[in-house]
């Protein structure tokens, strides 16, 4: 399934859209012309990674500085621990598209107990 996020000229280079679905993705256009989808929250913490700092192809938490690689959806600075998962992302006639990622999403503990409780992410 292919789910329409936005225009690509409405997403400056080095810019994020958070694309609201169940779990929330993030889109990223980088400085260099790429973009990608990971899922939006923070392993470690519930905090949008849409909020963060772009710097070529890594995403800075806006909370506690983890570090996430937009091409494999590694951290490589704590607190974070475990990785976002990545999504596919095409550009067809202008318009970007995530194929959203068929595995189980890396929620931070605080999201993942209330979503066992029955709460809303």
């Amino acid at each position: 399934m292919m789910i329409p996020a936005c225009l690509l000229v409405d997403l400056p280079r080095g810019e994020a859209y958070r694309l609201d679905i169940d779990p929330p993705v993030s889109v990223f256009h980088t400085d260099d012309g790429e973009v990608f989808a990971i899922d939006d929250t923070c392993t470690h913490q519930d905090a949008s990674l849409a909020d963060g700092w772009l710097e070529g192809c890594e995403v800075e938490c806006p909370l506690h500085a983890s570090k996430f690689d937009l091409r494999t959806g590694a951290v490589d600075a704590p607190p974070a621990k475990r990785p976002v998962r990545t999504h596919e992302v095409l550009v067809q006639d202008g318009m970007i598209y995530v194929v959203p990622s068929t595995d189980a999403p890396n929620l931070p503990p605080c999201v993942a107990s209330r979503l066992a409780a029955g709460g809303a992410a």
